[in-house]
């Protein structure tokens, strides 16, 4: 059977369903195929537990990267809710049980926490200056993200000069370094570098300092935001406004292959009518580049591997902290565990080596005290909480020849990691489901590739590149200027594997219909 249309989105990911609203929008004739039963990606909310009424974020879990203006132009009714705490990170230092709070609107807790645990009063002063610095240039960075890549010289010249040097130059272990003393406040800021990226914090390829850019650059202030919902609710949204674009949603189809020329192209997929061909005019590609090399039947470039390890728990209340710290306030921000810059730096060496690391670094965080939406009404009662773990430095190949005994022992590290603050041990108020199990689940980034077709599990689909051309770089077709061209004129990219692809932010699906619309309507 061939069927017809003016674009197929490959993938029903969240970048796939902004791109296919802009397009239907444009009175283009859109059909998204997505291989599983729903829409939305890793951008999904599941009741992991028989009998439990928790709807978590399964993979992905907080905003950032979203701007402000494309929710509004696409007309999302969506709640971000900011998180009172930014970050709690506890600490033991002599026996001392302690830990450096970083509240979202900085004040006199802030500074005192600093002050108790460096015993420099320079220390908050040099963290503002930091982090003001790193302000002035996601204000720079950001409202290009929604428009023809700039060129870096360009925002050079718009940019401080020695922030620009500090952040994209030199390895951010040096930044870091040169900027703060104190091993557990290095660590803080270096963990933003390392969400989703395996490196060491001075890898000469500065794939750390792309990923930091770009988790503090979005809508200029680099907030993470909690979705009420669940992120469910944000691809569900999105959804809607595709559908109601005139888009056609079609699941349980999987793309067997891609064929195109200069003037337009064929996608074959298997779905629940059999096999199925559509004739378009331009593809746009939301998997991976390495799944589209697969599609078009080219060699496929290097595997992808990604580095971490995703943790839901459910909690019949949380626990008490060995601080002291009141665990409403260290648990509604991020709190993080075995993440001092030599804790860091040690595990990624352990990882690199083969091992899982001893100290497992990653965070925490407790969705439902921004948002209890998540659970059902008994159960929010009760005092029930969801925590979500995202631990680092846990690279594919550690987990392959033993898949679930290398998973059992990386949660393992990690619990016994948290385990060290707290006052009570995790397993002591462990949620059960009504069969006696635990309520906790664990993505190693094998389980990921499994259940998304992520290749190596790598949330970004790839390293991250930097979101602007450099010198050198032509960008001639709108595909190019866009950053979402591929090897072939038809296909574009427009999901992770985008030039600015990566997290849950459509600014990827942007871009891709946008470049369409500019061949089209030059």
């Amino acid at each position: 059977m061939t069927e017809h249309a003016d674009v197929v989105v490959v993938g029903g990911g969240h970048n796939a369903l902004v791109a296919a609203t802009y397009l239907a929008r444009a009175g283009l004739r859109t059909v998204v195929l997505e291989r599983l039963d729903t829409t939305g990606g890793a951008a999904v909310s599941v009741e992991p537990w028989a009998g439990v009424p928790a709807r978590l974020s399964r993979y992905s879990y907080l905003v950032s990267l979203m701007p402000e203006a494309l929710c509004a132009d696409l007309g999302l009714d969506l709640d971000l809710r900011s998180r009172p705490t930014a970050s709690f990170s506890p600490t033991l230092r002599d026996g001392v049980a302690d830990g450096l709070l970083v509240e979202s609107t900085p004040g006199a807790a802030t500074a005192e926490s600093f002050l108790r645990l460096t015993g420099d009063e320079s220390a908050y002063t040099s963290w503002e200056r930091f982090y003001d610095e790193v302000a002035g240039l996601a204000e720079v960075v950001a409202p290009t993200f929604l428009q023809p890549l700039p060129r870096a010289s360009r925002l050079r010249e718009d940019a401080e000069t020695a922030t620009w040097d500090a952040i994209v130059e030199q390895p951010l272990g040096h930044t870091i370094e040169e900027r703060f003393h104190d091993d557990l406040v290095r660590g803080v800021v270096a963990t933003d570098a390392l969400i989703g990226t395996f490196a060491s914090l001075n890898d000469p390829s500065l794939i750390q300092n792309r990923c930091f850019l770009y988790h503090l650059a979005g809508n200029g202030t680099g907030e993470w935001r909690v979705p009420v919902g669940g992120m469910g609710a944000v691809t569900g949204e999105l959804a809607r406004a595709a559908t109601h674009a005139g888009a056609q949603l079609r699941t349980g189809c999987t793309v067997t292959s891609i064929r195109s020329d200069d003037d337009g192209a064929q996608v074959v997929f298997a779905g629940p009518d059999g096999e199925t061909t559509i004739d378009c005019d331009w593809v746009l590609c939301g998997a991976a580049p390495a799944v589209l090399d697969e599609l078009v039947g080219r060699e496929v470039r290097t595997k992808p591997s990604g580095a971490q390890l995703k943790i839901n728990l459910l909690v019949d209340r949380l626990p008490q902290l060995a601080s002291g710290m009141d665990p409403e306030t260290a648990f509604a921000g991020t709190l993080h565990l075995g993440e001092s810059y030599s804790e860091l730096e040690t595990a990624h060496a352990e990882a690199a080596g083969g091992s899982v690391p001893t100290r497992m670094p990653g965070e925490t965080y407790c969705h439902t005290l921004t948002d209890p939406s998540i659970l059902g009404p008994d159960l929010a009662a009760s005092g029930a909480h969801t925590l979500t773990y995202f631990g680092l430095h846990t690279p594919s190949e550690l987990f392959a020849d033993d898949p679930e005994g290398q998973t059992i022992l990386a949660v393992d590290r990690a619990i016994a990691e948290m385990d060290q603050h707290l006052a009570e041990p995790l397993a002591s108020v462990l949620a059960h489901d009504p069969d006696g199990r635990p309520c906790i689940e664990a993505k190693n980034p094998l389980d990921i590739e499994a259940a998304l077709n992520m290749p190596g599990g790598h949330i970004f689909h790839g390293d991250l590149a930097w979101p602007w051309l450099s010198g050198s770089e032509e960008a001639v077709t709108p595909a190019e200027r866009w950053g979402v061209a591929t090897a072939h004129p038809r296909v574009l990219m427009c999901g992770s594997g985008a030039r600015r692809g990566g997290a849950v932010s459509g600014i990827a699906g942007h871009n891709a219909a946008h470049a369409v619309l500019d061949f089209i309507q030059p």
